[in-house]
């Protein structure tokens, strides 16, 4: 099998083809599936594959991939703005949990230079199942997923001075001391290669900075023009590496280096262009990677001492769970947001395999000892799929109904003619609008920071669900005359209509429509008062859009307000056909035709009709009215001719 190569990827890709779709739609994720296919395929399952090492070692550019993805994905201000959770949360995690777990090996029995060297190893996290799951969750903008990368990128820039102390820590051979390492140490940091060295990773920075955007942008925007896509993917790549290469030709991580290059390229115009080129490769290696560390993980050493790993692993977990835990709460990180994160990066990282390695190497740690805590860092990866499974189904809802229940409501201490449910950006127009007319309205909002925050401008908000209807009678909506919903999410809305129709049935309701499906359903409701969200903002766009391209605003504005006329008999005619499926698509589609049919004819012309289209059809004449005497954008046939409408489109 081994010799086999094409017989090797083909195992590779079957297993994650079949197991990593069975494991997401259980609900387990797709880490852990990927981690099943590498046992199943591995020295310890199938036997198909044994060289983990090869193939992890391969794999890890998609960690690169991914950091330069991340980069693409942060401008350089952003990054500066996080300096306090790099120096306030990553440094200190770093240095506690190495301090603390360094600690608890020598109690259990470890010697001091193997106790440090594992601690600093245990301390890193994985970028790749941490970074993975934000972009999974969709919580790379997050608190969440800024404090985890804060915290990756200290333990990126860490490895080199750790892989620098090892042979320190060592102590291999030649009755060499404590005290002739330090004075080594001391005689390296005198040499001239030494400021030589950061005198070069400066001017490497500067550089880059200055090709990023001399060299790389122009080459960039040289390739584009050419069309050729498979050009413009090899660049993408090559732009990769060489950031990855540049950095550790200077003994830096090569991950650091491509998110380094990310961010220089942040603001660039072929952003989006180089994400979508590499999104590919970075899914299928970091798939890759997963795989590896399944297929590393050794169970006949655990089976030897399932007891004394077993401990490890969960007291790698709780000590960094701790630490994070702590660390985020000094930062006043909300309760959901700090477990997270201490769960993202409670597992050791990838970058353990390699000290643990170059560890081995230098005679720090025996074959025994390095064979168990490999296994200790496999496993502890494993755990993170598993314990955010757990945070989702147990820990989660808890939460959210905790935080709905931490603060009562407020005694509503006023009732008006008006009860505004919902106080965003959405209420807030409302409200202001109805305010400049001299009307008083009862504000209910159930979001306790934005109510803190209107206080403080002086507007009275009252903390409370909405959905509840003691609250909506303590509010005096018995003797209201206007409920308006204002509250975001198209099922609250309409739980919220429910309840006022049902035990409220004399008072008019207003609301907030998602789209025309969630009109209907409110029609149904009997609610008559109602816009889509979008409606309106799209229409205004529109009739911006007309006067640009050249038309008055009087004949935007009729244009608008036949359009909008016209649309809502469509809505209406559509609501009374909602049940007969058949019907209510035909008559969609032939309504949509006739209103296209009827805008156009009723379209005004621009000054001088003139057809941006077929200009030369037209009388050059500014002033003068079009040569043709029918209607613009129709035949004598009656058939609308695309090429004749006038420049609105």
């Amino acid at each position: 099998m081994e010799d086999n190569i094409l017989l090797a990827i083909f195992a590779l890709l079957a297993a994650s083809a079949a197991l990593v779709p069975l494991a997401k739609a259980a609900g387990l994720g797709t880490v852990l599936g990927y981690l099943a296919a590498g046992i199943l395929i591995g020295p310890y399952g199938l036997k198909l594959l044994t060289d983990s090492e090869t193939i992890r070692h391969i794999a890890e550019f998609g960690i690169v991939l991914m950091l330069f993805l991340i980069g693409l994905d942060l401008q350089p201000r952003e990054v500066w703005r996080m300096r306090n959770k790099v120096l306030g949360l990553g440094l200190p995690q770093m240095v506690l949990t190495a301090l603390a777990i360094a600690l608890a090996l020598q109690l259990a029995g470890f010697a001091l230079n193997v106790a440090v060297i594992v601690g600093l190893a245990f301390a890193m996290s994985s970028t790749a199942i941490a970074m993975q799951t934000a972009e999974q969750r969709d919580i790379t903008r997050t608190d969440a997923g800024r404090a985890s990368l804060a915290v990756l990128l200290v333990q990126d820039v860490a490895v080199i001075p750790i892989l620098a102390i090892v042979p320190l820590l060592a102590l291999s051979g030649g009755g060499s001391s404590i005290e002739t390492e330090l004075t080594e140490a001391v005689a390296e940091v005198d040499n001239p290669v030494f400021w030589q060295t950061s005198f070069l990773l400066l001017a490497t920075f500067v550089g880059a900075v200055a090709g990023g955007r001399y060299i790389v942008r122009p080459l960039l925007a040289f390739i584009a023009r050419t069309a050729v896509r498979e050009a413009f993917t090899a660049l993408a790549l090559a732009l990769v590496i060489g950031a990855a290469l540049a950095t550790q030709a200077l003994g830096l991580s090569p991950a650091l280096g491509a998110f380094i290059g990310g961010v220089l390229l942040a603001d660039s115009e072929y952003r989006h262009e180089l994400e979508s080129n590499l999104q590919p490769f970075k899914g299928l290696l970091l798939g890759l990677f997963f795989v590896s560390v399944g297929m590393s993980i050794a169970f006949s050493e655990f089976l030897s001492s399932p007891v004394a790993i077993l401990a490890l692993v969960l007291g790698v977990i709780v000590v960094k769970f701790v630490i994070l835990l702590g660390l985020c709460t000094l930062f006043r990180m909300n309760r959901a947001d700090r477990l997270l994160v201490a769960i993202l990066l409670s597992q050791a990282g990838e970058f353990a395999f390699v000290v643990l390695q170059f560890a081995n190497n230098h005679g720090a740690l025996g074959a025994d000892a390095f064979a168990m805590f490999t296994v200790v860092v496999a496993l502890s990866m494993a755990t993170t799929p598993l314990l955010l499974l757990a945070f989702d189904k147990l820990v989660a809802p808890r939460l959210d109904a905790r935080s709905k229940q931490e603060r009562a409501a407020d005694t509503v201490d006023e009732t008006h003619r008006i009860v505004v449910l919902g106080y965003g950006r959405f209420g807030q127009i409302v409200t202001r609008m109805l305010r400049s007319y001299g009307y008083d309205m009862t504000l209910i909002d159930d979001d306790a920071a934005q109510i803190e925050l209107v206080r403080r401008f002086g507007v009275k908000v009252f903390y409370g669900d909405a959905s509840r209807t003691d609250l909506l009678h303590a509010a005096g909506v018995g003797q209201a005359e206007l409920v308006i919903i204002a509250v975001g999410g198209a099922d609250r809305i309409l739980e919220i209509a429910r309840n006022v129709r049902r035990h409220f049935p004399h008072v008019a309701i207003a609301a907030r429509a998602v789209d025309r499906g969630h009109a209907h359903e409110l029609m149904e409701l009997g609610v008559t008062l109602f816009e889509r969200e979008t409606f309106h903002s799209a229409l205004q766009l529109g009739k911006r859009v007309l006067t640009h391209l050249g038309h008055s605003e009087e004949e935007a504005e009729q244009l608008a307000r036949e359009f909008h006329a016209r649309d809502h008999e469509l809505l209406q005619r559509a609501f009374e056909l909602r049940n007969d499926r058949e019907a209510y698509m035909g008559t969609v589609r032939q309504s949509m035709t006739l209103l296209h049919q009827a805008m156009q004819s009723d379209a005004p012309t621009p000054a001088g009709g003139k057809s941006q289209a077929n200009p030369a059809a037209e009388n050059p004449s500014p002033t003068s009215p079009p040569q043709d005497k029918r209607k613009p954008g129709k035949r004598a046939s009656g058939k609308v001719d695309k090429s004749r409408l006038p420049r609105s489109g």
